[in-house]
Protein backbone atom coordinates (compact mmCIF):
# COMPACT_ATOMS: atom_id res chain seq x y z
CA UNK A 1 0.00 0.00 0.00
CA UNK A 2 1.54 2.98 -1.11
CA UNK A 3 1.49 6.21 0.68
CA UNK A 4 -0.06 9.41 -0.37
CA UNK A 5 1.84 11.61 -2.69
CA UNK A 6 2.13 15.15 -0.59
CA UNK A 7 0.62 18.15 -1.86
CA UNK A 8 2.17 22.05 -3.15
CA UNK A 9 4.34 23.25 -0.07
CA UNK A 10 1.72 25.69 1.97
CA UNK A 11 1.42 28.98 2.71
CA UNK A 12 3.42 30.51 5.33
CA UNK A 13 0.56 31.95 6.77
CA UNK A 14 -2.28 29.56 5.77
CA UNK A 15 -4.83 28.26 8.58
CA UNK A 16 -3.83 24.86 8.04
CA UNK A 17 -1.54 22.14 6.38
CA UNK A 18 -2.37 19.05 5.95
CA UNK A 19 1.00 18.10 3.73
CA UNK A 20 3.35 15.38 5.24
CA UNK A 21 7.44 16.29 4.98
CA UNK A 22 9.60 13.52 5.12
CA UNK A 23 12.79 15.57 7.05
CA UNK A 24 16.69 15.59 5.31
CA UNK A 25 19.45 14.97 8.15
CA UNK A 26 21.60 18.21 8.01
CA UNK A 27 19.56 21.01 6.08
CA UNK A 28 17.18 21.49 8.87
CA UNK A 29 14.16 19.43 7.51
CA UNK A 30 13.58 21.60 4.50
CA UNK A 31 13.48 21.37 1.00
CA UNK A 32 14.41 23.96 -1.87
CA UNK A 33 12.34 24.76 -4.64
CA UNK A 34 13.51 25.77 -7.91
CA UNK A 35 11.30 28.99 -7.70
CA UNK A 36 10.89 31.44 -4.63
CA UNK A 37 7.25 30.66 -3.52
CA UNK A 38 7.63 34.03 -1.55
CA UNK A 39 4.74 36.74 -2.70
CA UNK A 40 4.89 39.33 -0.28
CA UNK A 41 7.89 41.50 0.57
CA UNK A 42 9.69 41.34 4.02
CA UNK A 43 7.83 43.17 6.50
CA UNK A 44 10.33 43.34 9.58
CA UNK A 45 11.11 46.92 8.90
CA UNK A 46 7.70 48.20 8.45
CA UNK A 47 6.19 50.59 11.69
CA UNK A 48 3.61 47.25 12.00
CA UNK A 49 6.67 45.31 12.96
CA UNK A 50 8.66 48.00 14.81
CA UNK A 51 5.73 48.04 17.32
CA UNK A 52 6.13 44.26 17.76
CA UNK A 53 9.75 44.03 18.69
CA UNK A 54 8.88 47.24 21.19
CA UNK A 55 6.81 45.00 22.71
CA UNK A 56 8.93 41.80 22.67
CA UNK A 57 11.47 43.67 24.14
CA UNK A 58 9.03 44.10 27.29
CA UNK A 59 7.51 40.51 27.12
CA UNK A 60 10.39 38.32 26.74
CA UNK A 61 12.39 39.39 29.65
CA UNK A 62 9.16 39.74 32.11
CA UNK A 63 8.32 35.75 30.85
CA UNK A 64 12.10 35.05 31.87
CA UNK A 65 12.36 37.42 35.35
CA UNK A 66 9.24 35.79 36.21
CA UNK A 67 10.06 31.95 37.10
CA UNK A 68 13.43 33.03 38.28
CA UNK A 69 12.20 34.94 41.17
CA UNK A 70 9.65 32.24 41.86
CA UNK A 71 12.80 30.34 42.26
CA UNK A 72 14.56 32.38 44.87
CA UNK A 73 14.94 31.71 48.13
CA UNK A 74 13.57 34.41 49.66
CA UNK A 75 10.40 33.50 48.26
CA UNK A 76 7.31 33.07 50.70
CA UNK A 77 6.60 29.36 48.95
CA UNK A 78 9.98 28.60 48.52
CA UNK A 79 10.35 25.97 51.85
CA UNK A 80 6.86 24.14 50.15
CA UNK A 81 9.22 22.25 47.14
CA UNK A 82 13.07 23.33 48.61
CA UNK A 83 12.99 19.31 49.36
CA UNK A 84 12.82 18.63 45.70
CA UNK A 85 16.08 20.20 44.82
CA UNK A 86 19.35 18.98 44.90
CA UNK A 87 23.31 20.43 44.62
CA UNK A 88 24.14 22.18 41.25
CA UNK A 89 27.06 23.24 39.59
CA UNK A 90 25.95 26.46 37.99
CA UNK A 91 26.94 29.85 40.62
CA UNK A 92 26.22 27.64 43.38
CA UNK A 93 22.98 27.42 42.65
CA UNK A 94 20.25 23.67 43.94
CA UNK A 95 18.91 21.99 40.61
CA UNK A 96 15.50 21.09 40.45
CA UNK A 97 16.40 17.49 39.16
CA UNK A 98 13.29 16.11 40.40
CA UNK A 99 11.53 15.12 36.65
CA UNK A 100 12.17 11.69 37.20
CA UNK A 101 12.43 10.72 33.56
CA UNK A 102 15.00 13.56 32.58
CA UNK A 103 16.74 12.57 35.64
CA UNK A 104 17.31 8.99 34.66
CA UNK A 105 18.66 10.58 31.26
CA UNK A 106 20.46 13.29 33.01
CA UNK A 107 22.37 11.19 35.73
CA UNK A 108 23.50 8.55 33.09
CA UNK A 109 25.09 10.38 30.85
CA UNK A 110 28.62 9.59 31.43
CA UNK A 111 27.57 6.42 31.00
CA UNK A 112 25.94 6.71 27.87
CA UNK A 113 28.91 9.02 26.40
CA UNK A 114 31.25 6.13 27.01
CA UNK A 115 28.96 3.41 25.38
CA UNK A 116 28.60 5.68 22.51
CA UNK A 117 32.46 6.02 22.29
CA UNK A 118 33.09 2.65 22.61
CA UNK A 119 30.21 1.58 19.97
CA UNK A 120 31.35 3.77 17.64
CA UNK A 121 34.99 2.18 18.13
CA UNK A 122 34.20 -0.38 17.28
CA UNK A 123 32.33 -0.06 14.66
CA UNK A 124 35.28 2.18 13.17
CA UNK A 125 37.86 -0.56 13.32
CA UNK A 126 35.15 -2.93 11.62
CA UNK A 127 35.15 -0.26 8.70
CA UNK A 128 38.25 0.52 8.29
CA UNK A 129 38.75 -3.37 7.50
CA UNK A 130 36.36 -3.40 5.24
CA UNK A 131 36.86 -0.31 4.13
CA UNK A 132 36.75 -1.37 0.20
CA UNK A 133 33.20 -2.71 0.83
CA UNK A 134 30.91 -0.74 -1.52
CA UNK A 135 27.87 -1.53 0.63
CA UNK A 136 27.63 -1.46 4.66
CA UNK A 137 26.00 -4.71 4.97
CA UNK A 138 28.80 -6.56 6.10
CA UNK A 139 28.00 -4.29 9.36
CA UNK A 140 24.28 -5.79 9.84
CA UNK A 141 26.36 -9.50 12.02
CA UNK A 142 28.37 -6.52 14.08
CA UNK A 143 24.73 -4.96 15.00
CA UNK A 144 23.53 -7.82 15.73
CA UNK A 145 26.25 -9.10 18.29
CA UNK A 146 26.61 -5.63 19.70
CA UNK A 147 22.77 -4.99 19.93
CA UNK A 148 22.18 -8.33 22.00
CA UNK A 149 25.18 -7.64 24.58
CA UNK A 150 23.53 -4.31 24.95
CA UNK A 151 20.01 -5.45 25.58
CA UNK A 152 21.73 -8.31 27.66
CA UNK A 153 23.33 -5.07 29.95
CA UNK A 154 20.48 -3.21 29.97
CA UNK A 155 17.78 -5.89 30.69
CA UNK A 156 19.59 -9.43 32.78
CA UNK A 157 17.43 -11.59 32.18
CA UNK A 158 14.43 -9.87 31.11
CA UNK A 159 16.39 -9.90 27.61
CA UNK A 160 14.79 -13.61 27.65
CA UNK A 161 11.12 -12.04 27.56
CA UNK A 162 12.55 -9.13 25.08
CA UNK A 163 13.64 -11.87 22.20
CA UNK A 164 10.59 -14.29 22.60
CA UNK A 165 8.53 -11.36 21.88
CA UNK A 166 10.36 -10.37 18.86
CA UNK A 167 10.57 -14.03 17.97
CA UNK A 168 7.15 -14.67 17.81
CA UNK A 169 6.38 -11.15 15.76
CA UNK A 170 8.95 -12.34 13.24
CA UNK A 171 7.25 -15.73 13.23
CA UNK A 172 3.95 -13.81 12.23
CA UNK A 173 5.64 -12.08 9.27
CA UNK A 174 6.91 -14.94 7.71
CA UNK A 175 3.72 -17.03 8.40
CA UNK A 176 1.64 -14.96 6.60
CA UNK A 177 3.80 -13.02 4.02
CA UNK A 178 1.14 -11.19 1.38
CA UNK A 179 -1.97 -12.55 3.51
CA UNK A 180 -4.06 -10.32 5.07
CA UNK A 181 -3.22 -11.51 8.34
CA UNK A 182 -0.30 -10.57 8.43
CA UNK A 183 -1.10 -6.88 9.63
CA UNK A 184 -4.43 -8.13 11.45
CA UNK A 185 -2.04 -10.40 13.32
CA UNK A 186 0.34 -7.78 14.04
CA UNK A 187 -1.37 -5.38 15.28
CA UNK A 188 -3.54 -7.40 18.06
CA UNK A 189 -0.30 -9.50 18.93
CA UNK A 190 1.41 -5.91 19.20
CA UNK A 191 -1.10 -4.10 20.80
CA UNK A 192 -1.68 -7.48 23.57
CA UNK A 193 2.03 -7.24 24.42
CA UNK A 194 1.71 -3.48 25.14
CA UNK A 195 -1.72 -4.11 27.17
CA UNK A 196 -0.03 -6.62 29.15
CA UNK A 197 3.49 -4.98 29.80
CA UNK A 198 1.60 -2.32 31.49
CA UNK A 199 -1.01 -4.94 33.30
CA UNK A 200 2.21 -7.40 34.87
CA UNK A 201 4.93 -4.05 34.98
CA UNK A 202 7.15 -6.48 32.82
CA UNK A 203 5.93 -9.85 34.24
CA UNK A 204 7.94 -11.48 36.77
CA UNK A 205 9.77 -15.38 36.27
CA UNK A 206 8.97 -16.66 39.38
CA UNK A 207 5.23 -16.94 38.40
CA UNK A 208 7.15 -20.02 37.26
CA UNK A 209 8.52 -23.23 39.51
CA UNK A 210 12.23 -22.90 39.59
CA UNK A 211 12.57 -19.66 37.29
CA UNK A 212 12.57 -17.02 40.49
CA UNK A 213 16.29 -17.21 40.49
CA UNK A 214 16.47 -15.09 37.04
CA UNK A 215 15.15 -12.53 38.48
CA UNK A 216 17.78 -11.56 40.57
CA UNK A 217 19.94 -10.72 37.46
CA UNK A 218 18.15 -7.49 36.82
CA UNK A 219 20.77 -5.55 34.11
CA UNK A 220 21.06 -1.30 34.39
CA UNK A 221 17.99 -0.91 33.36
CA UNK A 222 15.47 -3.36 34.90
CA UNK A 223 12.25 -1.70 33.86
CA UNK A 224 12.37 -2.93 29.98
CA UNK A 225 8.67 -2.70 29.07
CA UNK A 226 8.80 0.88 30.18
CA UNK A 227 11.00 1.48 27.00
CA UNK A 228 9.47 -1.43 24.85
CA UNK A 229 6.97 0.94 22.99
CA UNK A 230 9.65 2.02 20.60
CA UNK A 231 10.01 -1.64 20.26
CA UNK A 232 6.88 -2.12 19.26
CA UNK A 233 7.22 0.14 17.00
CA UNK A 234 9.86 -1.25 15.00
CA UNK A 235 7.90 -4.62 15.24
CA UNK A 236 5.43 -3.12 13.43
CA UNK A 237 7.42 -1.82 10.84
CA UNK A 238 9.54 -4.49 9.86
CA UNK A 239 5.84 -7.20 9.60
CA UNK A 240 3.89 -4.04 7.36
CA UNK A 241 7.33 -3.24 5.25
CA UNK A 242 7.59 -6.57 4.56
CA UNK A 243 3.53 -7.31 4.10
CA UNK A 244 3.69 -4.72 1.30
CA UNK A 245 6.63 -5.89 0.02
CA UNK A 246 5.22 -9.40 -0.71
CA UNK A 247 2.00 -7.88 -2.18
CA UNK A 248 4.65 -5.63 -4.72
CA UNK A 249 5.58 -7.42 -7.49
CA UNK A 250 7.84 -4.71 -8.62
CA UNK A 251 10.21 -4.62 -5.40
CA UNK A 252 12.76 -1.96 -6.69
CA UNK A 253 16.62 -2.94 -7.19
CA UNK A 254 17.71 0.71 -7.92
CA UNK A 255 21.10 0.95 -8.54
CA UNK A 256 21.50 4.92 -7.18
CA UNK A 257 21.20 6.12 -4.10
CA UNK A 258 17.33 6.42 -3.64
CA UNK A 259 15.89 9.78 -2.06
CA UNK A 260 14.62 10.12 1.45
CA UNK A 261 11.20 9.38 0.19
CA UNK A 262 12.07 6.44 -1.64
CA UNK A 263 14.15 4.61 1.07
CA UNK A 264 11.00 4.41 3.25
CA UNK A 265 8.42 3.72 0.23
CA UNK A 266 10.35 1.14 -1.92
CA UNK A 267 10.34 -2.14 -0.74
CA UNK A 268 13.77 -5.15 -0.70
CA UNK A 269 13.38 -8.31 -2.14
CA UNK A 270 12.50 -10.85 -0.01
CA UNK A 271 15.93 -11.95 1.00
CA UNK A 272 16.54 -8.83 3.02
CA UNK A 273 13.86 -9.35 4.99
CA UNK A 274 15.87 -12.15 7.03
CA UNK A 275 16.43 -12.73 10.83
CA UNK A 276 19.71 -11.30 10.61
CA UNK A 277 18.46 -7.87 9.44
CA UNK A 278 15.57 -8.09 11.26
CA UNK A 279 17.19 -8.02 14.76
CA UNK A 280 19.48 -5.60 13.71
CA UNK A 281 17.08 -3.04 12.72
CA UNK A 282 14.84 -4.05 16.18
CA UNK A 283 17.46 -3.65 18.39
CA UNK A 284 19.74 -1.17 16.72
CA UNK A 285 21.68 0.27 19.85
CA UNK A 286 21.78 3.85 19.21
CA UNK A 287 17.78 4.13 18.36
CA UNK A 288 16.96 1.17 20.68
CA UNK A 289 16.69 3.53 24.40
CA UNK A 290 14.02 6.60 22.54
CA UNK A 291 14.46 6.68 18.60
CA UNK A 292 14.10 8.65 16.97
CA UNK A 293 11.98 5.82 14.98
CA UNK A 294 13.83 4.91 11.55
CA UNK A 295 11.49 2.27 8.78
CA UNK A 296 12.79 -1.19 8.19
CA UNK A 297 13.01 -0.51 4.42
CA UNK A 298 14.96 3.34 5.34
CA UNK A 299 17.19 1.38 7.82
CA UNK A 300 18.43 -1.37 5.02
CA UNK A 301 18.43 0.91 2.11
CA UNK A 302 20.98 3.14 4.21
CA UNK A 303 23.05 0.28 4.72
CA UNK A 304 22.68 -1.63 1.08
CA UNK A 305 23.73 2.36 -0.33
CA UNK A 306 25.28 4.29 2.06
CA UNK A 307 25.67 7.72 1.50
CA UNK A 308 28.10 10.14 3.11
CA UNK A 309 27.19 12.28 6.21
CA UNK A 310 29.83 14.34 6.05
CA UNK A 311 32.14 15.60 9.35
CA UNK A 312 31.78 18.83 9.51
CA UNK A 313 27.73 18.39 9.64
CA UNK A 314 27.73 15.97 12.50
CA UNK A 315 29.87 17.55 14.50
CA UNK A 316 27.62 20.90 14.12
CA UNK A 317 24.97 18.44 15.23
CA UNK A 318 26.86 17.38 18.79
CA UNK A 319 27.30 21.51 18.83
CA UNK A 320 23.44 21.85 18.70
CA UNK A 321 23.13 19.31 21.20
CA UNK A 322 25.20 20.82 23.58
CA UNK A 323 23.65 23.93 23.33
CA UNK A 324 20.50 22.14 23.93
CA UNK A 325 21.90 20.64 27.10
CA UNK A 326 23.24 23.84 28.80
CA UNK A 327 20.24 25.38 28.02
CA UNK A 328 17.88 23.04 30.01
CA UNK A 329 20.41 23.17 32.42
CA UNK A 330 20.41 27.05 33.02
CA UNK A 331 16.41 26.51 33.40
CA UNK A 332 16.92 23.71 35.99
CA UNK A 333 19.60 25.92 38.12
CA UNK A 334 17.42 29.28 38.21
CA UNK A 335 13.77 27.89 37.17
CA UNK A 336 12.26 25.82 40.01
CA UNK A 337 9.18 25.04 37.94
CA UNK A 338 8.84 20.91 37.99
CA UNK A 339 8.96 21.41 42.04
CA UNK A 340 6.67 24.25 42.08
CA UNK A 341 4.36 22.45 40.23
CA UNK A 342 4.63 19.14 41.83
CA UNK A 343 4.34 20.62 45.03
CA UNK A 344 1.60 22.60 43.69
CA UNK A 345 3.19 25.54 45.35
CA UNK A 346 1.62 28.11 43.82
CA UNK A 347 -0.37 30.19 46.80
CA UNK A 348 -1.22 33.74 46.32
CA UNK A 349 0.68 33.48 42.70
CA UNK A 350 -0.30 36.09 40.46
CA UNK A 351 -1.99 34.92 37.39
CA UNK A 352 0.96 36.26 35.52
CA UNK A 353 2.86 34.06 38.41
CA UNK A 354 0.50 30.91 37.12
CA UNK A 355 0.58 31.45 33.42
CA UNK A 356 5.24 31.19 33.26
CA UNK A 357 4.16 28.08 35.72
CA UNK A 358 2.35 26.80 32.76
CA UNK A 359 4.62 27.96 30.07
CA UNK A 360 7.96 27.13 31.22
CA UNK A 361 6.79 23.67 32.45
CA UNK A 362 5.63 22.93 28.73
CA UNK A 363 8.93 24.35 27.84
CA UNK A 364 10.98 22.05 30.25
CA UNK A 365 8.56 18.82 28.68
CA UNK A 366 10.30 19.71 25.28
CA UNK A 367 13.58 20.33 26.18
CA UNK A 368 13.41 16.86 28.06
CA UNK A 369 12.07 15.19 24.99
CA UNK A 370 14.25 17.06 22.72
CA UNK A 371 17.93 16.74 24.35
CA UNK A 372 17.73 12.25 24.65
CA UNK A 373 16.45 12.58 21.22
CA UNK A 374 19.19 14.42 19.67
CA UNK A 375 21.59 12.79 21.49
CA UNK A 376 20.60 8.91 20.27
CA UNK A 377 20.30 10.81 16.62
CA UNK A 378 23.71 11.96 17.20
CA UNK A 379 24.55 8.74 18.18
CA UNK A 380 23.14 7.29 14.88
CA UNK A 381 24.94 9.57 12.57
CA UNK A 382 28.23 9.28 13.70
CA UNK A 383 27.27 5.60 12.96
CA UNK A 384 26.34 6.36 9.50
CA UNK A 385 22.59 5.90 10.15
CA UNK A 386 20.20 8.84 9.47
CA UNK A 387 17.40 8.86 11.14
CA UNK A 388 14.54 11.65 10.85
CA UNK A 389 15.01 14.45 13.35
CA UNK A 390 12.36 14.60 16.00
CA UNK A 391 11.67 18.09 16.62
CA UNK A 392 12.45 20.62 14.11
CA UNK A 393 10.86 24.09 15.78
CA UNK A 394 11.03 25.14 19.05
CA UNK A 395 7.88 24.59 20.94
CA UNK A 396 7.06 28.23 21.07
CA UNK A 397 7.24 29.00 17.41
CA UNK A 398 4.10 27.05 16.64
CA UNK A 399 0.60 28.50 16.00
CA UNK A 400 -0.95 25.94 13.97
CA UNK A 401 -2.27 22.56 15.78
CA UNK A 402 -1.46 20.36 12.47
CA UNK A 403 2.28 21.88 12.22
CA UNK A 404 2.86 21.66 16.01
CA UNK A 405 1.89 17.35 15.57
CA UNK A 406 4.23 17.40 12.60
CA UNK A 407 7.05 19.05 14.21
CA UNK A 408 6.58 17.73 17.64
CA UNK A 409 7.66 14.02 17.90
CA UNK A 410 8.35 13.77 13.84
CA UNK A 411 9.73 10.62 13.41
CA UNK A 412 6.15 8.79 15.27
CA UNK A 413 4.50 11.22 13.01
CA UNK A 414 5.78 9.80 9.97
CA UNK A 415 5.58 6.35 11.23
CA UNK A 416 1.53 7.06 12.42
CA UNK A 417 1.00 8.42 8.36
CA UNK A 418 2.65 5.66 7.10
CA UNK A 419 1.10 2.90 9.26
CA UNK A 420 -1.87 3.94 10.46
CA UNK A 421 -3.22 7.62 9.06
CA UNK A 422 -2.90 6.06 5.28
CA UNK A 423 -3.64 3.03 5.63
CA UNK A 424 -6.92 3.79 7.26
CA UNK A 425 -8.27 6.67 4.01
CA UNK A 426 -6.18 9.43 4.84
CA UNK A 427 -7.51 12.95 4.18
CA UNK A 428 -10.81 11.19 3.42
CA UNK A 429 -11.34 10.61 6.54
CA UNK A 430 -9.71 13.08 8.54
CA UNK A 431 -11.84 13.84 11.69
CA UNK A 432 -12.24 9.94 12.01
CA UNK A 433 -8.42 8.84 11.46
CA UNK A 434 -7.62 12.07 13.98
CA UNK A 435 -10.09 10.70 16.56
CA UNK A 436 -8.52 7.20 15.81
CA UNK A 437 -4.58 8.46 15.62
CA UNK A 438 -4.61 10.70 18.74
CA UNK A 439 -6.11 7.75 20.50
CA UNK A 440 -3.91 5.44 19.58
CA UNK A 441 -0.93 7.80 20.27
CA UNK A 442 -2.13 8.34 23.54
CA UNK A 443 -2.55 5.08 24.78
CA UNK A 444 0.70 4.00 23.28
CA UNK A 445 2.18 6.42 25.72
CA UNK A 446 0.75 5.43 28.51
CA UNK A 447 -2.65 3.49 29.44
CA UNK A 448 -4.43 6.21 31.50
CA UNK A 449 -7.33 7.78 31.43
CA UNK A 450 -5.01 11.25 31.48
CA UNK A 451 -3.40 10.49 28.28
CA UNK A 452 -6.86 9.48 26.78
CA UNK A 453 -8.41 12.65 27.40
CA UNK A 454 -5.52 14.04 26.03
CA UNK A 455 -5.69 12.62 23.02
CA UNK A 456 -9.37 13.16 22.93
CA UNK A 457 -8.80 16.68 23.47
CA UNK A 458 -6.20 17.08 20.90
CA UNK A 459 -8.34 15.54 18.22
CA UNK A 460 -11.32 17.97 19.35
CA UNK A 461 -8.74 20.75 19.37
CA UNK A 462 -7.63 20.49 15.79
CA UNK A 463 -11.66 20.69 14.22
CA UNK A 464 -11.51 24.66 14.42
CA UNK A 465 -8.84 24.75 12.61
CA UNK A 466 -9.73 22.21 10.12
CA UNK A 467 -12.87 23.90 9.44
CA UNK A 468 -11.18 27.44 9.32
CA UNK A 469 -9.14 26.70 6.76
CA UNK A 470 -12.20 25.03 4.39
CA UNK A 471 -14.18 28.10 5.68
CA UNK A 472 -11.17 30.90 4.76
CA UNK A 473 -8.85 29.21 2.06
CA UNK A 474 -5.60 31.49 2.06
CA UNK A 475 -5.67 30.42 -2.01
CA UNK A 476 -8.90 32.48 -2.01
CA UNK A 477 -8.52 35.23 0.34
CA UNK A 478 -4.74 35.30 0.98
CA UNK A 479 -4.72 38.73 -1.01
CA UNK A 480 -6.74 40.60 1.52
CA UNK A 481 -4.83 42.87 4.09
CA UNK A 482 -7.13 41.73 6.82
CA UNK A 483 -6.36 37.74 6.02
CA UNK A 484 -3.60 37.98 8.31
CA UNK A 485 -4.47 39.49 11.02
CA UNK A 486 -7.65 37.03 11.26
CA UNK A 487 -5.29 33.56 10.75
CA UNK A 488 -3.24 35.62 13.79
CA UNK A 489 -6.18 35.49 16.34
CA UNK A 490 -6.70 31.97 14.80
CA UNK A 491 -3.73 31.27 15.66
CA UNK A 492 -3.78 32.59 19.35
CA UNK A 493 -6.51 30.24 20.14
CA UNK A 494 -4.80 27.22 18.27
CA UNK A 495 -1.74 28.33 20.84
CA UNK A 496 -4.14 28.25 24.24
CA UNK A 497 -5.81 24.88 22.78
CA UNK A 498 -2.33 23.30 22.40
CA UNK A 499 -1.25 24.47 25.92
CA UNK A 500 -4.50 23.48 27.28
CA UNK A 501 -4.46 19.51 25.78
CA UNK A 502 -0.58 19.48 26.78
CA UNK A 503 -1.01 20.64 30.44
CA UNK A 504 -3.68 18.00 30.86
CA UNK A 505 -1.71 15.07 29.10
CA UNK A 506 1.39 16.16 30.55
CA UNK A 507 1.91 18.32 33.28
CA UNK A 508 -0.66 18.84 35.65
CA UNK A 509 -3.41 16.76 34.73
CA UNK A 510 -7.61 17.97 34.86
CA UNK A 511 -7.80 18.90 38.26
CA UNK A 512 -4.65 21.64 37.74
CA UNK A 513 -5.52 22.74 34.30
CA UNK A 514 -9.29 23.59 36.06
CA UNK A 515 -7.43 25.60 38.37
CA UNK A 516 -5.30 27.23 36.26
CA UNK A 517 -8.06 28.37 34.47
CA UNK A 518 -10.35 29.23 37.59
CA UNK A 519 -7.72 31.69 38.39
CA UNK A 520 -7.13 33.23 34.90
CA UNK A 521 -10.60 33.39 33.84
CA UNK A 522 -12.40 33.46 36.73
CA UNK A 523 -11.16 36.76 38.74
CA UNK A 524 -11.09 40.37 37.37
CA UNK A 525 -6.66 40.44 37.68
CA UNK A 526 -7.20 36.88 35.86
CA UNK A 527 -9.17 38.79 32.44
CA UNK A 528 -6.98 41.64 32.94
CA UNK A 529 -3.82 39.58 32.37
CA UNK A 530 -5.25 36.92 30.08
CA UNK A 531 -6.59 40.32 27.68
CA UNK A 532 -2.58 41.16 27.63
CA UNK A 533 -1.97 38.29 27.08
CA UNK A 534 -3.72 38.10 24.04
CA UNK A 535 -2.35 40.41 22.75
CA UNK A 536 1.53 39.16 23.33
CA UNK A 537 0.33 36.12 21.55
CA UNK A 538 -1.68 37.38 18.76
CA UNK A 539 2.25 39.39 18.04
CA UNK A 540 4.46 36.44 18.22
CA UNK A 541 2.14 34.93 16.15
CA UNK A 542 2.85 37.61 13.48
CA UNK A 543 6.24 37.35 14.12
CA UNK A 544 6.39 33.25 13.36
CA UNK A 545 4.10 34.35 10.43
CA UNK A 546 6.89 36.69 8.72
CA UNK A 547 9.87 33.83 9.87
CA UNK A 548 8.06 31.67 7.87
CA UNK A 549 7.91 34.26 4.99
CA UNK A 550 11.48 34.67 5.20
CA UNK A 551 12.49 31.16 5.43
CA UNK A 552 9.98 31.33 2.01
CA UNK A 553 11.71 33.86 0.46
CA UNK A 554 15.73 32.14 0.81
CA UNK A 555 13.65 29.04 -0.69
CA UNK A 556 13.40 27.14 2.25
CA UNK A 557 10.13 25.26 2.45
CA UNK A 558 9.25 23.51 5.88
CA UNK A 559 6.16 21.88 6.21
CA UNK A 560 5.36 22.75 9.84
Amino acid sequence: MAQEKPSAPPRARGIASLTVHIPSAFRENVTRPASNPAKHTSRWDTLEFRFYYLAAFFAIPAMVWIPISLSQASHRNYPFYASRLSQGWINGRLVDNSDAQYRSFRDNLPILFNAAAVYIGVKFLIRYLNKDALSNLYLIPANVVLSIITVVALHGSSSLKIFAIISLNFVIAKKCRASFLGPLLTWLFNGLVLFSNELYHGYRFNVLPGLSALDSFSGIYPRWHVIFNITMLRLISFNMDYYWACNNAETADITSNPTEKQRVTIPHREEYYSAMNYVAYVLYTPLYIAGPIITFNDFMWQHRKPTSLGIRPRVMYLVRFACCYLTMEFILHYMYMVAIKDRKAWIEASPAEIAMISFWNLMIVWLKLLIPWRFFRAWALLDGIDPPENMVRCMANNYSTFGFWRSWHRSYNLWIIRYIYVPLGGSRNVILNTVLVFSFVALWHDLTFRLLMWGWLVSLFVLPELVASYVLPASKYDRYPWYRHVCALGGVLNILMMMAANLVGFVVGTDGVRFFFSQLFGTLEGVRFMVLCFVCLFIGVQLMFEYREEELRQGIVRRC
